[in-house]
């Protein structure tokens, strides 16, 4: 009952449907049944801002609700979402840097709390690049006093993982859902591997870049998907040339220019920032959001918009989007 009435709430409060202008089409329009729904649960970094939480991706396909990169406030934002902690996954790692990790535990052990937030049955399924199971596998250590507990509390649920280590190549096949793993580069030999993931269902598909900087593999991977999510990273240009921690910061990420570079190449029907690196100081102010679709179309003319926390893409026979206003819980 409880999710049936967020649901209903959900639907009647106000929902910004947004215009996206396709290559060959003057404008497209919500659909009812999108093969895909793609909604950013984090837009942000490292930085820990309540208006942008940390990197991940849902992506709901068919049965299948997938999450890529599990950020700070991941948990919370599928609860807004109505979706509990116990039904959300398999769960897709592109990295293992915190910021795109550090949610899992919340997910993982209050999955399994006998509540309408949590109720997982199954053991959480993730993938992950080489250094997954070893990390999950240490996550049930620190977490040992607490397990113990829960699995001697109500219900005596047994709280479990299955974690699987992947290379590039098809690492998900399930009811219709491919989900395809490439590699992209993160901009250090230390940061490798590092993976973007291809979605394909029912003939519709979404890319999601990772940490990475332009990267030719992701292009090859990604060549005329309908939707690509993609990271970005901009700087005061006059900060840029005094640091060279900045600098270094940028050469691992994706300035807007060669961001516009990727999504030529890729020609998707919608171009979405994600992972969203803002650089300056107080004597050099950061780039605003605004700036950087400008600084895009140095390079790319097509469509392209700016995530933000909530934003929900749906994929169809055409492309639209959605600003979801939930409530907190």
């Amino acid at each position: 009952m409880f999710l049936k009435k967020l649901t209903s709430l959900r639907f009647t409060l106000l929902t910004i449907i947004t215009t996206v202008m396709l290559l060959n089409a003057p404008s497209v329009f919500a659909e009812s049944k999108p093969s895909i729904k793609v909604t950013l649960l984090g837009t942000g970094n490292p930085e820990p801002s309540i208006q942008r939480f940390g990197p991940s991706v849902l992506v709901e396909a068919g049965s299948e609700k997938m999450v890529f990169d599990a950020g700070a406030g991941t948990a919370k934002r599928l609860w807004q979402l109505g979706i509990p902690l116990g039904n959300a996954g398999p769960f897709f790692l592109t990295h293992l840097h915190s910021d795109h990790t550090v949610d899992i535990p919340d997910i993982w052990l209050n999955g399994y709390v006998a509540t309408p937030y949590g109720g997982r049955k199954t053991p959480l399924e993730i993938y992950g690049p080489e250094g997954t199971k070893n990390m999950m596998m240490y996550l049930r250590k620190a977490f040992d006093w607490d397990i113990h507990g829960r699995e001697r509390g109500p219900g005596n649920p047994v709280v479990a993982f299955t974690a699987t280590e992947i290379k590039e190549g098809v690492v998900f096949n399930r009811n219709g859902v491919v989900v395809t793993a490439f590699l992209v580069d993160h901009g250090h030999p230390d940061l490798t591997p590092a993976f973007g993931y291809r979605v394909d269902y029912a003939g519709k598909s979404v890319v999601i870049s990772g940490d990475t900087r332009f990267n030719k593999n992701l292009i090859k991977y990604a060549k005329d998907t309908d939707v690509i999510i993609h990271e970005v990273i901009a700087a005061n240009p006059k900060l840029l040339a005094q640091s060279e921690a900045v600098r270094g910061i940028v050469g691992l990420h994706t300035p807007p220019d060669d961001a516009g570079r990727v999504f030529s190449a890729v020609k998707p029907k919608l171009a979405v920032y994600t992972h969203i690196v803002l650089l300056g100081n107080s004597s050099f102010p950061a780039p605003s959001v605004d700036e950087l679709v400008p600084l895009t179309r140095e390079t790319y003319m097509g469509p392209v918009v700016v995530g933000e926390d909530l934003m929900r893409i749906n994929i169809g026979d055409t492309v639209s989007i959605e600003k979801l206003t939930l409530p907190a819980h």
